[in-house]
């Protein structure tokens, strides 16, 4: 059961942004989601926290000068999913422009694991680097910074996961979510936290004089990197990274972006001139990140630094293969987990947590995403991995901690879980096989312990009804400008219709005629077959349908139930 809710609008709010010249529609929604001002929604780059305002950034710059001062080598080591491959590419472009030597290494996520392991510096070791720089991890890296120092290896550590109890004993660290730093954008994705290290670094060469004799390198080239990272790590879109990404997708629309950039376009099927948060986070970001589930996350940032555009093009289809073989295999997990899910009684139950042997490693975060949207319960799915362990991938609902819930099975069950770190929304862990159950009734407690019954109840969230005379193309347009995504919702709004007329189209969608106020309008339901009622109470997007060069409105209905 899907209960509809109308988010709250403070009044106050939303008539300061209509004194301000905010649109009042506009203003309506953004006061909704906590907006006070009209500079709060200006997506101008001088509107981005300053660099010196993120703890030890500063202190990173001048280790790094001094570094690429001594002719030091450099060793950028990342994660293996879109946020860790595009802060890869923007530190290995940022810094061969500041004339820096540098590589890079991604470890290979079945064999080494997540981070800066001990084994992973052994092999890092191989490229006789003088510093290892990590992007989007190694806060909880103590061991590999330990097997790096005791190597002569200094290690700077750029990240924006949470820190664990103990940090590393890094040359320095630079993360948002570090004790003691008051950086306001804590939602920021690794790549930013690495864009700005490199603006910082780029200060600091600034005041050396090093680019007396050279044109100092213009870093919003790569901001169409950083707004790729951002969105697809499905972090919040606070003001900061949505600056970040408006600006990306602008330099994106011009025509301004790597040629990786422009080659998954391409492969998607996209039109780079109407770009949108959308491309990035469910057409580019899966293409790149079916390289680090499937292969090699090297291949897609060898597709995000190469200047070559006939290789990003080669790369980016060998990346849209992989995309494929991807979803073929999670279709069949799918099918399984759905067989699995039937000998289940989920409304008796706080989590869930599924295994198969047959899983594959790399997809098993998307599918534990998937039966989370089927459940709406926190969802762990677990894959065999080597030495008689299971890698398990979790994705939470609001309001439950999934990573805090993992500290809190590890401290009452020590031993049980072997690694793990996350988010409040997903998270990873590694444990015996033989501990399965173990953890699947340790876990199914601490879920009960954590949220009440009103956490699982599906909710939701709409903006209300909308006056019919918004139903114009005018109005889709004006609300595609803005950046919306996780934590700044795209508009949903909430209205009753009359049901003039419904057709089923590709075998499991709905099209539809709907009538509200006497106006006729075109609507879709996805995914739906069963027929709606004669009226209907529905929550739906706006959007452009295009047929034969003609555009017109098409509500884009998410769910219809029987008006009251």
């Amino acid at each position: 059961m899907t209960r509809l809710t109308v988010r709250k609008a403070p009044l106050v709010l939303e008539q300061r942004l209509v004194r301000e010249g905010v649109h009042p529609l506009l203003s309506r929604l953004y006061a909704a989601r906590g907006v006070g001002s009209a500079a709060e929604v200006d997506i101008a780059l001088e509107r981005l926290v300053p660099p010196g305002q993120l703890r030890n950034a500063d202190a990173a710059a001048r280790f790094l000068a001094d570094a690429i001062a001594a002719a030091k080598r450099l060793l950028i080591v990342a994660d293996y999913d879109c946020d860790g491959a595009t802060a890869c590419a923007v530190g290995m472009r940022a810094l061969a422009a500041f004339g820096a030597t540098v590589e890079y290494l991604v470890p290979d996520r079945f064999v080494l694991g997540y981070g800066l392991t001990p084994e992973l510096v052994a092999l890092a070791a191989a490229r006789r680097p003088d510093v290892i720089v990590t992007v989007d991890n190694g806060i909880a890296s103590v061991d590999g910074v330990a097997a790096a120092s005791a190597l002569g290896i200094a290690t700077v550590i750029t990240d924006h996961h949470l820190p664990g109890e103990t940090l590393p004993a890094a040359t320095v660290i630079v993360n948002p979510n570090q004790p003691g730093d008051a950086f306001p954008s804590k939602a920021i994705a690794g790549v930013g936290v690495m864009f700005y290290v490199m603006l910082a670094l780029r200060a600091e060469l600034r005041r050396r004089n090093a680019f007396a004799d050279r044109p100092e390198p213009n870093l919003a080239a790569l901001l169409d990197l950083v707004a790729l990272g951002t969105v697809a790590d499905v972090v919040r879109l606070d003001a900061n990274n949505r600056v970040l990404v408006s600006q990306g997708l602008r330099r994106i629309r011009a025509g301004r972006m790597q040629p990786g950039i422009a080659a998954l376009f391409a492969v998607a099927g996209r039109d780079a001139r109407r770009a949108t948060a959308f491309d990035l986070g469910f057409a580019l970001g899966p293409r790149l990140n079916a390289a680090g589930r499937l292969a090699d996350m090297s291949l897609g940032i060898e597709c995000l630094v190469t200047e070559n555009m006939e290789r990003a093009l080669a790369i980016a289809r060998q990346l849209d293969d992989l995309n494929r073989e991807r979803r073929d295999i999670e279709s069949g997990m799918i099918e399984s987990a759905e067989g699995l899910l039937a000998d289940l009684d989920v409304e008796r139950r706080a989590s869930v947590a599924l295994f198969d042997p047959g899983w594959h490693q790399g997809v098993v975060g998307i599918l534990a995403s998937r039966i989370r949207e089927r459940t709406h319960r926190p969802t762990f799915a677990f894959a065999p991995s080597d030495g008689g362990e299971l890698r398990g991938s979790g994705r939470s609902i609001p309001g439950f901690h999934l990573r805090d819930a993992l500290d809190l099975v590890s401290k009452r069950d020590p031993g049980l879980i072997r690694r793990f770190g996350g988010h409040a929304a997903a998270a990873g862990l590694t444990l015996a096989a033989a501990d399965l159950a173990r953890f699947r009734d340790a876990f199914e407690g601490v879920a009960r312990e954590l949220a009440g019954p009103e956490l699982f109840r599906r909710t939701l969230e709409t903006d209300g009804p909308l006056d019919a005379a918004y139903f114009n193309l005018d109005t889709v347009r004006m609300l595609d400008e803005p950046v919306w995504g996780q934590g700044f919702p795209q508009p949903l709004f909430a209205d009753e219709f009359v049901v003039e007329s419904q057709r089923l189209v590709g075998e499991k969608h709905l099209k539809l005629k709907l009538a509200k106020d006497g106006r006729s309008l075109s609507a879709i339901h996805f995914r739906r077959e069963a027929p709606l009622p004669a009226r209907v109470r529905a929550a739906y997007r706006l959007a452009i349908d295009e047929w034969n060069g003609a555009q017109s409105v098409q509500l884009v209905v998410e769910h219809a139930e029987a008006a009251a």
